[in-house]
C-alpha cells in the first residue's frame, strides 16, 4: 500500500523539477504582455505628405506592471467606415522575444504609403487598433496621419508592422 504516497512525491517531485530553469529560478517567470498593463504612445510621425509617399509611425510601449513578455508580432489593424483592414507584418522582418520588467520600453512602426483622398484605390482610416502578442484584448487610437493606399490586390492596406525593438539600455 505504500506504492500511492510514492507515486505522488515522485510526481511532486517531478512537477517542481520541470519549473526550474538550469540556473535554478522558476522558468517562464514572465507571462505575455497585455495592452492593459503598458502604456502606448504614438508618435511623433514621419508622415507621408502627399499621395504616393511613404511615412512612419512609431509606437512606444512602456510597462507598467509585472513582468511579461513580448513574444511575435503586434496585431494592428486599420479601421475606416466600419471595416477594418489588418496591417500585415513587414516582409523579412523577425521577431525576437523581449522580456520587459516594469518600466522597460519596447517600440515598433508601421510604415504606410499615403493614399489620394477620394480615390477608391485608399483606405481613408479614421482609427488604429493596437494587439500585443499572446492577447485578444485591443487598444483603438486616432489615425491622423492621412488616408492609406491600398495593396495592388486591393484588399489589404499598403503598410506594414515591424518587430518590436527594445528601447534603451
Amino acid at each position: 500500500m505504500r506504492v500511492i504516497p510514492l507515486t505522488v512525491t515522485a510526481l511532486a517531485a517531478a512537477l517542481l523539477l520541470t519549473a526550474c530553469d538550469g540556473g535554478g529560478g522558476v522558468s517562464g517567470g514572465s507571462s505575455a504582455c497585455r495592452i492593459g498593463g503598458v502604456s502606448v504612445q504614438i508618435g511623433s510621425a514621419s508622415v507621408a505628405p502627399a499621395a504616393g509617399d511613404t511615412g512612419e509611425v512609431p509606437v512606444s510601449l512602456t510597462n507598467q506592471s509585472t513582468p511579461c513578455t513580448l513574444d511575435g508580432f503586434p496585431g494592428v489593424t486599420l479601421e475606416a467606415g466600419g471595416v477594418a483592414h489588418e496591417v500585415p507584418v513587414l516582409k523579412g522582418a523577425k521577431a525576437q522575444k523581449l522580456k520587459l520588467a516594469k518600466g522597460d520600453s519596447a517600440s515598433f512602426t508601421i510604415g504606410y504609403v499615403r493614399g489620394e483622398a477620394g480615390d477608391k484605390s485608399h483606405l481613408a482610416a479614421k482609427s488604429v487598433k493596437i494587439k500585443l502578442p499572446g492577447s485578444a484584448t485591443t487598444r483603438s487610437f486616432p489615425w491622423s496621419y492621412g488616408p492609406v493606399a491600398l495593396s495592388s490586390t486591393g484588399d489589404a492596406p499598403n503598410a506594414s508592422v515591424s518587430a518590436f525593438q527594445r528601447v534603451g539600455d
